[in-house]
């Protein structure tokens, strides 16, 4: 769809939000639109105008609906808007490449409706592409994940059926805040009722949702992706402490937030956090960064950095077997 600032594409963009989103306010329009609430409502004359038939109710549920029968104008794609969507859900959806998969018989369906000349350079890039599935991706349930959008969208307590990493299966009551997709993965990040406490589940893990009555009204200043990153990093079952010998400013771009929380102290500065997996914490995270560190807690963490040291020291410093048959080598060789 056009989304340029001319009153035609915009009242064009008035006609799909109303059509995604019947019973959308002239407030809210005015801000989906980017323009004025009295604007909102001139687009909205527009499309009366034209023959549209936008209905209009007023109350606390009220708001703007498209009258039964509305069809809408095909959607226009550019090359390059084609293209990359394509390539997006081959990004997110390796398995997308066959016809046959759920997100790929979707993706044929969009590339049949595409003008001839686009969507043969769409079914082009997906014949030839190829992708590789990330080892460290969990695709959720479709219907798991819509249930839990909606309740998102309508601030709905919900109740959901975990299976935890172990295999225990509970039921729990949350506030669903919001749903974040980070590195492959799909969280629902939440406010436990039973727990008072914020809360983080993998979609992937979810075997059910069951909408409540009662609502919810989520913080007002919520970033959905440092909140989730932050409770990443905290909670788990092996306390972290580590002194860089290095200033915060330096360390800082090098730490991501579920390792913790980086203060300064003086010269040096310290990350203070937890892990469920003291190993991969050492090796994936503490390692990369290019800076002198010391562990002061815990002794898991402890072992862990002093088992990857030992793994890179006996790379670089031969044993003396290695030596011997270095020498019987060269003997060889001089003989």
């Amino acid at each position: 769809m056009p989304t340029g600032p001319s009153p035609t594409a915009r009242a064009l963009r008035a006609l799909e939000i109303l059509h995604e989103r019947p019973g959308t306010t002239a407030d809210q329009l005015a801000s989906l639109l980017g323009v004025t609430e009295r604007a909102a409502r001139r687009y909205v004359g527009i499309l009366r105008e034209a023959g549209i038939p936008v209905e209009s109710t007023r109350g606390p549920y009220g708001g703007y609906r498209l009258g039964r029968g509305t069809r809408l104008p095909p959607v226009v794609f550019t090359q390059e808007q084609a293209l990359g969507l394509v390539m997006a859900v081959l990004d997110g959806q390796p398995n997308a490449i066959d016809a046959d998969d759920l997100v790929g018989s979707a993706l044929s369906r969009v590339i049949r409706a595409l003008p001839e000349s686009i969507g043969r350079q769409a079914a082009a890039l997906r014949a030839y592409a190829a992708a590789t599935p990330d080892r460290h991706s969990a695709r959720p349930d479709p219907a798991i994940t819509s249930a839990l959008i909606a309740a998102v969208a309508d601030r709905r307590r919900v109740v959901v059926s975990y299976r935890g990493g172990s295999g225990e299966e509970r039921d729990t009551e949350v506030d669903p805040w919001a749903v974040v997709v980070r590195y492959g993965r799909w969280y629902l990040l939440c406010r436990s009722r039973r727990a008072d406490a914020i809360r983080t589940y993998r979609v992937d893990r979810i075997r059910a949702v069951r909408q409540t009555p009662h609502a919810f009204t989520p913080p007002d200043d919520l970033n959905p992706v440092a909140a989730l990153e932050e409770n990443l990093g905290a909670g788990w079952k092996y306390p972290t402490r580590v002194v860089f010998h290095a200033p915060w400013e330096q360390v800082a771009p090098w730490i991501r937030p579920p390792m913790g929380s980086l203060h300064p102290d003086g010269e040096e500065c310290v990350l203070v956090g937890s892990t469920g997996n003291p190993a991969m914490y050492a090796q994936e995270w503490l390692a990369p960064v290019p800076f002198d560190f010391s562990v002061e807690e815990g002794p898991e963490l402890h072992a862990a950095v002093a088992a990857v040291a030992a793994r890179f020291g006996a790379a670089v410093s031969p044993s003396a077997r290695d030596r011997g048959g270095e020498e019987r080598l060269l003997g060889y060789d001089q003989g």
